[in-house]
């Protein structure tokens, strides 16, 4: 659904943690439609308390919560086209003899495009006119973000009255996302155990894994036992399972040779009785990493 292949989003930066908007998703002529019901599907992950796999940029969220975007919140969308428009705006271009005019270039599948703005490709700005020039390219971005974002407020309409109560943007990206940092001391403080006790070797020696891997690994260790690798925004306590809330689980379950398996549904992970450290981190490492899919419920 937020596949960029799909022409409707893409994404913003290089680590392809945000999407936004992609310009050119008229080129499908039902687009319109489908923003309206991935607006309708967000909404329901939100009332369900789930996830999206990826978050927006910082004006999509913004205008949620129906605040005034600025020049600087372009940077979130477009980082080379926010620092041309800066630079333009700190000097004066008369002295510099750039010969630009009222028109942007753009591309559209591999094909170079002019837009002319206001007054057209006819009109060169100077220093005069470059503030005014700068709103007029900001217009085209603000307002695709703006459309998208009314079908994302007309599907909040029916999510929990609580839920509409985070009004910080932070509070607003983590209802739809998920917290992305994982507090081992959170989670540890919010599981549960089953013929283990919290002070059983194995069950120390998982904790003792989790805090010596990297942010990687225990998201993937986390996303093996819950489905996701992302965290609920008031913690591991509000972790939700098939039903309702579901605290995290680790419960003994076979025999040393047998691999981890997880239950996805109950958030719950069958830890065998393992008889040293190094032998619970080798089969962690398989079950997460070689098992996809397999093992789990």
């Amino acid at each position: 659904m937020l596949n960029p292949n799909y022409c409707l989003f893409e994404y913003a930066n290089e680590n392809h943690t945000t999407l936004k908007i992609n310009s050119n998703s008229s080129i499908n002529p039902e687009h319109l439609s489908y923003f309206h019901f991935i607006g309708r599907v967000v909404g329901m992950a939100v009332f369900h308390g789930k996830f999206i796999d990826c978050g927006f940029t910082l004006p999509f969220y913004k205008k949620m919560l129906r605040k005034p975007l600025t020049l600087q919140d372009m940077e979130a969308v477009d980082p080379e086209y926010y620092q041309s428009l800066t630079w333009l705006l700190e000097h004066d271009i008369d002295e510099l003899y750039l010969g630009m005019t009222f028109a942007v270039n753009y591309d559209a599948f591999g094909e170079r495009r002019t837009h002319d703005l206001k007054v057209g490709r006819t009109s060169y700005v100077c220093a005069y006119s470059t503030p005014v020039y700068v709103w007029i390219c900001e217009l085209p971005l603000w307002l695709c973000v703006l459309f998208v974002c009314v079908h994302l407020l007309i599907s909040a309409v029916s999510t929990p009255s609580h839920s509409l109560d985070y009004t910080s943007l932070s509070k607003r990206c983590y209802l739809i996302c998920g917290v992305q940092e994982i507090d081992v001391d959170d989670w540890e403080r919010n599981t549960i155990y089953r013929s283990f006790t919290p002070n059983a070797k194995q069950v120390r020696w998982f904790w003792q894994f989790v805090r010596a891997s990297g942010s990687e690994t225990r998201a993937r260790v986390l996303q093996f036992v819950t489905g996701t690798c992302r965290v609920p925004m008031d913690g591991f306590k509000g972790l939700q399972g098939s039903n309702d809330l579901q605290l995290f689980c680790i419960e003994k379950v076979g025999t040393e040779g047998w691999l981890p398996r997880a239950h996805t549904c109950f958030n719950r992970l069958d830890l065998p009785p393992y008889k040293s450290y190094q032998q619970l981190c080798d089969k962690i490492t398989i079950a997460i990493e070689e098992t996809e899919g397999f093992g789990q419920e």
